[in-house]
């Protein structure tokens, strides 16, 4: 097969590569294979527990729909996996956070190289770890009061902790592995899987929903599935979009070689952050869930309905959810491009943007491009937040209850990212299979 080093990958390209090129299949069958065991995880049953108890007590929870979209039915279930990756992305927004607000982890993150980033990623597991305790005896605590424990006491309740934080821990080592030796985010891949792993029940009840109803409720499941593909259409567009600036490479000799000005760009994508907001902002939203878990407070459970997509108030949960996202979007564009760094490395390569001065005028002018960009970026983000469960609300179709902003931002960003890693691995292949001939 001709191929041409200037060109994407084809989709026959791509998939001959994964059949055929060793590292690549490796990569992914590591990946589906450590997926696999994952999902198997959710399972094996927490010990000491009467199912059909602890279904009952939950089956009219406004919470449960929304946390099961993350944990792939971990939750009813209740299995060992049952926190799956949340603790890990909890410790990693606590840690986001304290980093730029103290000066030590910002020094280890900017400055200390690769070795200030393994101290991160280790302290990050400490509070994972951390974490994965809190919202384990919260969980135990919670179904012992519930009535569904068997023998409820001390003893089921260190069990029942123990073994939801080793399933936590073993599921936040697996993602990394599949980071390291797979494709994609390991972290992103398991939310992505849990997503998927429940939307089949989601279309059944939807189906059944349509089918005693009449025309009226085919209608009301229409127009939602429209909206969600329109969805999906825009979050393709944005994830994809982004802002070319021009730069020009000032002329410059080398020995007897004269080289001319050279243009080029400067890509800013418009969601810088790709669907790390949404998932910084939706795991903020399971927080006060987790804590009125843990303390049984009064106060704390009725912040943890209020702030439910199925609860007595859906303003305020769409209210809170857009903020969130507005915030970690610039949170977390404010991480990736640093004006200042880009504008010093803009003057030692001697080039410049067409109209701007080097120096601080560059950096200026990148920041207020970049903070449009994110203003848009989060709009945009906000509205896909508040669409659907303005659809839903309308249509009083709610068999998709926690599917909404969240998950199809994560599906459909995980799956671009993961086919862009993939592409790179193919255009290596490329290379390689060039340098050989």
């Amino acid at each position: 097969m001709v191929v041409s080093r200037d060109k994407a990958p084809t989709a026959q390209e791509t998939f001959m590569q994964m059949a055929q090129a060793a590292g690549l299949r490796g990569r992914l069958l590591v990946t589906v294979g450590l997926l696999i065991l994952v999902r198997l995880g959710i399972f094996l049953p927490v010990p000491g527990v009467n199912r059909s108890a602890f279904e009952a007590n939950i089956s009219n929870s406004p919470l449960i729909g929304f946390l099961d979209f993350f944990s792939g039915g971990g939750i009813r279930t209740l299995g060992i996996f049952a926190l799956g990756i949340l603790p890990y992305i909890n410790a990693s927004i606590i840690l986001q956070l304290m980093t730029a607000a103290i000066p030590a982890l910002e020094e280890l993150q900017k400055n200390e190289g690769e070795a200030g980033r393994r101290k991160i990623s280790q302290i990050t597991r400490y509070v994972a770890v951390g974490w994965a305790v809190i919202q384990s005896i919260g969980i135990a605590l919670w179904v012992a009061n519930s009535g569904a424990a068997v023998s409820p006491g001390p003893v089921f309740i260190a069990e029942t902790a123990l073994a939801l934080s080793a399933g936590s821990m073993f599921v936040m080592w697996v993602s990394e592995l599949i980071t390291e030796r797979g494709i994609g985010n390991g972290a992103s891949l398991l939310i992505f899987l849990n997503i998927v792993a429940v939307l089949p029940r989601s279309l059944g009840n939807t189906i059944e929903y349509a089918q005693t109803g009449g025309r009226e409720r085919v209608g009301q499941v229409i127009v939602l599935l429209v909206v969600f593909l329109v969805m999906i259409v825009g979050i393709v567009f944005v994830q994809e979009g982004t802002r070319r600036i021009p730069i020009i490479s000032a002329r410059r000799q080398v020995g007897r070689r004269l080289y001319r000005e050279r243009t080029s760009y400067l890509p800013l994508r418009l969601n810088q952050g790709g669907v790390m907001p949404i998932i910084f902002a939706s795991a903020v939203l399971i927080l006060p869930y987790s804590l009125a878990q843990f303390t049984r407070n009064e106060f704390l459970i009725q912040v943890a309905n209020y702030l439910s997509p199925g609860g007595p108030a859906p303003w305020v949960y769409v209210a809170f959810y857009l903020t969130l996202i507005v915030f970690f979007s610039y949170f977390y564009a404010s991480l990736i491009v640093n004006p200042v760094d880009m504008a010093q490395n803009l003057k030692k390569m001697g080039a410049s943007i067409p109209g701007i001065r080097p120096g601080k005028a560059t950096s200026e002018y990148v920041e207020r491009v970049l903070n449009r960009l994110t203003f848009l970026g989060a709009v945009f983000l906000g509205l896909v937040a508040i669409v659907p469960t303005a659809v839903e609300s309308a249509t009083g179709v709610r068999t998709f209850q926690g599917l909404g902003a969240t998950s199809l931002l994560i599906l459909v960003g995980v799956a671009i990212d993961t086919a862009k890693q993939i592409q790179t691995y193919v255009i290596s292949q490329r290379y390689e299979g060039m340098v050989k001939q």
